[in-house]
């Protein structure tokens, strides 16, 4: 099937090939028709399978068979964090380059400034942002829902966990009542159950893939550590070649702070990701880890949702995650539309519960590996570059990558707290449980102006230059 046979125009079909894309995903083929008849709807998915164009290329298609020529806030699509209000914005865009329809994005972290003079002067057909700072708008009268014909709660899970349920009622209320409502998520937990009975009317529901499942190509992995050795080892796996690309998460904003500083002095290209860095170190963190400058981000559960960069070989959890289901949303950052990736949690003996939640929730248990060192407090031999040298000694061959673990001091003290916030950006509270780790072990393979002004679509336009 192609994108035409779904009943998309053709300046829409022509942006989706110059993204790349010739065929529909399963959702987008399902959940396309849906849309364009009008109905509200939830759906659920694996992450990584499309969804976001799944409903962005409709919408577009709505907009623009009526475009106005004063562009109309019509269409209004809420994120939980700012990182993937930028990546919804960007890419509808993207599919909407080569018509005149306008896109503008609206979050905190950045002046409000330009956010209203977009909204009060500019205008813009969709309007992508994070709850709170939509309600900062509407409070200084920037804004106005009048004429929004359709609504979209992407990760609506996220926003829920993250505080934002009050915030979207009120929204939702401010809303006409004859509105398009679609609710996103990968998961669909039954915290969501009153927020959608309020939201939405007679939907209908797609369920695409069984629910809390990674995709079908992650390969997933424990791995038993000390917590006076998690350093060294996630260090021995950063060395291994296969390596090229890896997502590191972890609990708190302090521990990636101290988690980087570590790995640098052992001599890795890293940055870090989370709610205390400026909006444009942010940025700068995800471009350098996007264009490959730099291969390895540490970042909090802010990223789980935001981030999509193609080619990430491998997400580690440095941290186990408090709630099961982020682990699901932790490791969809790799293996995203069909394509493989590795999952690897460094798991201690006090996160054994942690642990057990996870295996409900998939319903299975994780291969176990061990690595040489990681259960030991012995003295361990030095670290290998990438390119495979043991750093103060003489050039040798690389092997496996599972016998060799990096030389440092062991860590004292890491962080596994969290705070959590009630906008985005913030990170989520973790409990924790001292008890034993079970012994079993196999071994296997497995934006700048654009944050307050309008995106104008077509090719010769020019970008608006960004704030840092």
């Amino acid at each position: 099937m192609s994108f035409t046979q779904l009943g998309l125009p053709a300046q829409i079909v022509e942006g989706v090939r110059a993204a790349g894309y010739s065929k529909p995903t399963p959702i987008q083929q399902r959940a396309i028709p849906i849309i364009l008849s009008g109905h509200d709807l939830v759906g659920a998915s694996q992450t990584g399978t499309g969804k976001t164009a799944a409903f962005l290329l409709p919408i577009l298609t709505r907009l623009s068979r009526a475009a106005l020529r004063a562009p109309v806030f019509r269409a209004l699509i809420l994120t939980p964090t700012r990182e993937l209000a930028a990546q919804v914005e960007a890419s509808a865009r993207e599919y909407a380059r080569f018509t005149d329809l306008e896109v503008g994005v609206v979050f905190g972290g950045v002046p409000i400034g330009p956010q209203e003079r977009m909204l009060r002067h500019e205008g813009v057909d969709l309007l992508v942002a994070t709850p709170g700072r939509l309600l900062d708008l509407n409070g200084r009268q920037s804004v106005s829902f009048e004429d929004v014909e359709v609504v979209v709660l992407d990760e609506a899970d996220r926003m829920v966990d993250m505080g934002f349920a009050p915030d979207l009622r009120r929204i939702l209320r401010l809303l006409r009542s004859d509105r398009q409502t679609l609710m996103f998520s990968a998961t669909m937990p039954a915290e969501l159950n009153q927020v959608a009975a309020e939201a939405l009317r007679r939907p209908q529901r797609l369920d695409l893939g069984e629910r809390s499942q990674p995709a079908p190509k992650i390969a997933q992995e424990f791995i038993a550590v000390t917590r006076d050795r998690k350093i060294e080892t996630l260090s021995q796996i950063l060395g291994q070649e296969s390596t090229r690309r890896a997502l590191v998460f972890v609990r708190s904003k302090r521990g990636a702070d101290r988690l980087v500083r570590r790995l640098q002095d052992l001599g890795h290209k890293v940055a870090a990701l989370h709610g205390d860095r400026s909006q444009s170190q942010r940025e700068r963190a995800l471009l350098d880890f996007r264009r490959g400058r730099v291969p390895f981000l540490v970042a909090t559960d802010i990223a789980s949702r935001g981030i999509d960069v193609d080619g990430v070989t491998h997400v580690i959890n440095f941290d186990v995650p408090a709630a099961a289901e982020d682990y699901i949303h932790r490791i969809g950052r790799t293996g995203r539309m069909h394509a493989s990736g590795k999952a690897i949690t460094l798991t201690t003996p006090e996160e054994r519960e942690q642990v057990r939640d996870i295996e409900r929730l998939l319903g299975r248990a994780v291969d176990r590996v061990t690595l040489p060192g990681a259960t030991d407090r012995s003295p361990a031999p030095p670290a290998a570059d990438r390119g495979g040298h043991r750093r103060g000694s003489a050039p040798a061959g690389r092997d496996s990558g599972r016998s060799r673990t990096p030389h440092s001091a062991p860590s004292r003290g890491t962080n596994t707290g969290a705070e959590r916030g009630h906008r985005a950006g913030s990170e989520a509270p973790a409990r924790r449980t001292p008890v034993e780790q079970p012994a079993r072990a196999t071994a296997t393979e497995s934006d700048s102006e654009a944050h307050g002004r309008r995106r104008r679509l077509n090719p010769a336009d020019r970008r608006s230059r960004r704030r840092m």
